[in-house]
Parts: structure tokens; C-alpha cells; sequence
């Protein structure tokens, strides 16, 4: 997964699968990190889902999280800060290992 810093951000591509039966972090997807959401893809409201699912499991404020490019798609690049690189590597270690509970 290709992870870049930009302006003190991390900067990624995340892969949304949009009326998933439950809102997951499913780890890495050809090159970009693969989440399920239940949110439907109207509205903004999968958008708002994924950057409420990733501020969560990354223990950030939800302000952190910003789409920076693909809203009408499912492939997007999000900017996230306040974290390391290390953190996202982590989101996306596992391949198919459900992460779906926030880290404690």
C-alpha cells in the first residue's frame, strides 16, 4: 500500500465497499486499504461513515480524517493527521483479518 506524508499528513488510498453487511477495516486490496461500510453511497453519507470509522479506530478526532480526492468513487485518497505512518501500515497488515472493533 503506497503511503505518502504531505504537509505533516499521511496521506493513502482506501478501497469503500459501500451497503456492506457490517462496517469493517478488511486490510490491504490492491495497493489500497479495503473497508466495508453499511452506509449507503447517497448523500455523502459512505464518506461520512468512512471517516467516522477510520477516526475511531485510529483514536483521532473525526476533523482529522479528510477525503482529498474520489468522493464519487469508491477508490479515494484520504489525508489523515495526527498519526504515523506505522499506524496506517497497521490498518492495513492483515489481509482479510476483521477489524471492525475499535482498537483499546
Amino acid at each position: 500500500m503506497e503511503i505518502s506524508e504531505r504537509n505533516s499528513a499521511i496521506v493513502f488510498s482506501v478501497r469503500v465497499q459501500p451497503r456492506a453487511s457490517r462496517n469493517a477495516i478488511e486490510g490491504e486490496w490492491q495497493g489500497a486499504l479495503k473497508v466495508r461500510l453499511t452506509a449507503p453511497p447517497v448523500d455523502d453519507k459512505a464518506n461520512a461513515a468512512l471517516c467516522a470509522l477510520l477516526a475511531e479506530y485510529l483514536n483521532i478526532p473525526r476533523s482529522a480524517v479528510r477525503i482529498l480526492a474520489g468522493e464519487r468513487s469508491r477508490l479515494k485518497r484520504v489525508e489523515i493527521r495526527g498519526v504515523t505512518i506505522q499506524q496506517i501500515r497497521e490498518l492495513g497488515a492483515a489481509p482479510g483479518e476483521q477489524k471492525s472493533e475499535k482498537r483499546k
